[in-house]
């Protein structure tokens, strides 16, 4: 949240670009997928900026000089790891030292996640970064007692987590504030699910489904799709939604105003598991065996806009979409999405062909899951491939991504979103995620002299000549 993220603004504001479209933020665990977070509610200290905490007096440059990966396109996460941690508790021993406080204010708007959330990080490290599942009974069940106990044990750590979750708000803020005052609104990913191993669970087990030793009854994830022959098995642990239902979806609605308090539009993924979801018998190697369950559906959706009536949501409408699930996603109103890869598979009419599209939609060439445009293209079958440019009437000299980009911005959709890979005109090589592998994901990272001022100043004429903007009068 330093410099870098700065200068992206700067970009996008030179470009005449209004959205930037981020990637969840919360603390990520083993696979580094910010889908499978430790907290909902949390923000990941990865992306505290250290020289900002040097600016504060909490570093010296030398606390962090040196080099934090062999390449620097790709993020080099066992690295982070290891090394972030010891640089960030010597700035929370900084300021601890000081005699410097987390501002009672920032306690207060997040006394209902912060608290819970700092102990199990705390325990967390204590037992060595094993799942709660694995620790003692007593502290598996929340037994007061021993919660207390461990408070006291664990104090100078639950107060290093409340610290890096300070320091990540003081950071967010002012970029946020930075971005909407040149007119950039921030999209922020909301998954649907949250981790097994996660602060929410531990805390809060009655909100899921969970056998008496806490452990789950079924798992989250999606049948066969384009994505995989044996589906996803994601591993989320399944909300009780019966019992959420009776107390108001209270626990949704807090982490809905979090997420509120932090992003300008919400994308919610996997949207249709509002109306039903994929359940998995726990301990299933793949997703296949799954049965597809009731959701809440409308009755938590109204309740959403009731308590949010100015959230602006994007509602993730991919995959398999039975009848009522279209119903859902029609009736709540929601722009749904589209994904140009997904338009040449076969003949005939295509709900992500351009052509088709509404106004009340909101068009993708690729999203994370995808390949990059360009990888994907050079993949694809003859027939998809023949499809693709009979539709994009490829100009002179131009790549299939930039012909996709041109055709989404003259498209109906009132809002495009363009993954970078797919600006640069990257090729597979620097995909974001395969779904349903480990190891390689997650990693790609923008450099900053990628964006020039020369494609700044094409995006911004592309999207005055399709009339997303005014067109400047110069002379």
């Amino acid at each position: 949240m330093g410099p870098e993220a700065y200068a992206f603004g700067d970009f996008l504001f030179s470009a005449k670009q209004k959205y930037w479209q981020i990637l969840p933020m919360g603390p990520t665990g083993y696979g580094d997928s910010p889908y499978q977070c430790f907290s909902a509610f949390a923000g990941n200290p990865y992306f505290i900026d250290l020289r900002l905490l040097e600016e504060e007096g909490l570093l010296e440059k030398a606390d962090f000089a040196g080099r934090w990966g062999g390449d620097p396109q790709r993020v080099d996460f066992s690295l982070l790891f290891e090394r972030r941690r010891p640089v960030l508790r010597k700035a929370w021993e900084g300021f601890r030292d000081s005699g410097n406080f987390v501002d009672p204010e920032f306690l207060q708007e997040n006394e209902g996640w912060l608290e819970d959330y700092a102990l199990f990080m705390a325990l967390k490290e204590h037992f060595g970064g094993c799942s709660w599942l694995q620790w003692p009974q007593e502290l598996r069940v929340r037994d007061r007692a021993a919660l207390a106990r461990y408070a006291d044990i664990l104090q100078d750590g639950i107060g290093f987590h409340i610290f890096l979750q300070y320091q990540f708000d003081r950071q967010w803020k002012p970029l946020k504030r930075y971005l909407n005052d040149k007119g950039i609104r921030v999209i922020g990913d909301l998954p649907i699910y949250v981790a097994l191993d996660s602060a929410d669970v531990w805390a809060s087990p009655e909100n899921f489904l969970l056998d008496d030793a806490r452990e789950p009854l079924a798992v989250a994830g999606v049948p066969p799709d384009y994505f995989s022959g044996t589906g996803q098995l994601w591993g989320n642990p399944l909300y009780d939604w019966p019992r959420m239902e009776k107390d108001g979806f209270s626990w949704w609605r807090e982490r809905m105003k979090k997420t509120a308090s932090l992003y300008d539009v919400v994308r919610i993924d996997h949207f249709r598991g509002f109306e039903s979801y994929w359940a998995v018998p726990y301990g299933e190697r793949t997703a296949v065996n799954g049965r597809w369950c009731k959701g809440p559906g409308m009755k938590w959706i109204r309740q959403l806009q009731r308590e949010f009536p100015e959230l602006p949501v994007i509602a993730e409408d991919l995959g398999i979409l039975t009848a009522e699930a279209e119903k859902m996603v029609r009736d709540s109103d929601y722009p749904g999405m589209k994904v140009l890869q997904f338009a040449f598979d076969s003949p005939g009419k295509n709900p992500h062909q351009p052509h088709t599209y509404s106004e009340n939609c909101v068009a993708y060439t690729g999203t994370h899951d995808n390949d990059t445009t360009e990888g994907w293209f050079s993949k694809a079958s003859h027939a998809t491939r023949y499809r693709a440019l009979e539709a994009l009437q490829l100009r002179p000299n131009e790549r299939v991504s930039e012909a996709g980009i041109r055709t989404l911005m003259f498209s109906a959709a009132n809002l495009i979103v363009i993954p970078a890979q797919d600006l640069l005109g990257l090729g597979g090589d620097c995909r974001m995620n395969t779904p349903g592998t480990l190891g390689s994901n997650w990693q790609w990272r923008l450099l900053p002299e990628q964006l020039t001022p020369e494609m700044g100043a094409r995006l911004r004429c592309l999207t005055e000549e399709s009339g997303r903007i005014e067109m400047e009068n110069n002379g």
